[in-house]
């Protein structure tokens, strides 16, 4: 899959977007595109993971990455508590079926679902291994669990609390593979998401990490600089590399697991 075009034939209606929180990312604000193309990039790598499947989104937050496994799933269902989220995912996403739900309590059939997706959640959560115990529940016999999060390590090293007010656990890769595995997986890896060679020499130009330059604006409520701005405009999801190496130096974790 073409990851820097992958969302650009997506099928949407006209809807006001939802507003910017902090608490999850919204495609098409210019300043929110690192975070975006960040998320993006992991949608459309497991979206052959979801080829002619029942799927089911937990956690489904704006619902772009939802429709984007619609392209390819038989079927997908997603869900958030929110309940103005839930319901903008409704209208301006048609093909994907929406219900609003508590995710340590799955309102799914045991053995239902053929795939189950859950990005950038877990570390939201103050009950992990619940949900996890019920992503179990509702995969049927060899389905797919693919769950990403942030890298403690390096979000919020030597810190028990995270530096993200919206965050009640963050976890390091040997953390959310024992997780999983706990949970009764079996067949678990853990992919690591770093920057590319074009978003790596954006952080040389700002003294070491093009993220910070972002947050420091951002939490200053200072106009954004303009040339910081072109940058963080410019980045596609095919800036970003998805790999099995420096698992701890890595920004996001994907975990595959099957059920089994």
């Amino acid at each position: 899959m073409d990851v820097a075009g992958s969302l650009e034939g997506h099928r949407e209606t006209l809807v006001d977007p939802l507003p910017l929180t902090g608490e999850r990312t919204v495609p098409g604000i210019a300043e929110e595109n690192y975070w975006f193309r960040r998320h993006e990039v992991v949608y459309a790598a497991i979206a052959a993971d979801c080829s002619g499947a029942v799927v089911l989104e937990a956690g489904c937050g704006e619902g772009y990455g939802a429709d984007l496994l619609a392209g390819t799933a038989r079927r997908v269902l997603a869900l958030d508590y929110d309940a103005p989220t839930a319901a903008h995912v409704a209208r301006r996403y048609p093909r994907v079926g929406l219900a609003r739900a508590n995710l340590v309590a799955l309102p799914v059939a045991t053995g239902s679902v053929d795939v189950l997706v859950s990005l950038q959640v877990i570390e939201h959560l103050w009950e992990q291994e619940r949900f996890l115990r019920e992503c179990l529940r509702v995969l049927r016999p060899g389905g797919r669990l693919l769950v990403s999060t942030p890298n403690r390590i390096t979000f919020s090293p030597g810190r028990d609390t995270p530096l993200n007010p919206f965050h009640t656990r963050e976890l390091d890769p040997d953390e959310l593979a024992g997780l999983v595995a706990d949970a009764g997986f079996d067949d678990v890896s853990v992919r690591g998401l770093s920057h590319g060679p074009h978003l790596r020499a954006l952080d040389e130009k700002y003294r070491g990490s093009f993220v910070d330059a972002q947050l420091v604006v951002a939490v200053s409520g200072d106009p954004w600089p303009r040339e910081l701005r072109e940058d963080v405009t410019g980045v596609r999801a095919g800036d970003f590399v998805l790999h099995h190496d420096d698992l701890a130096e890595s920004l996001d974790l994907l975990v595959a697991a099957r059920r089994p």
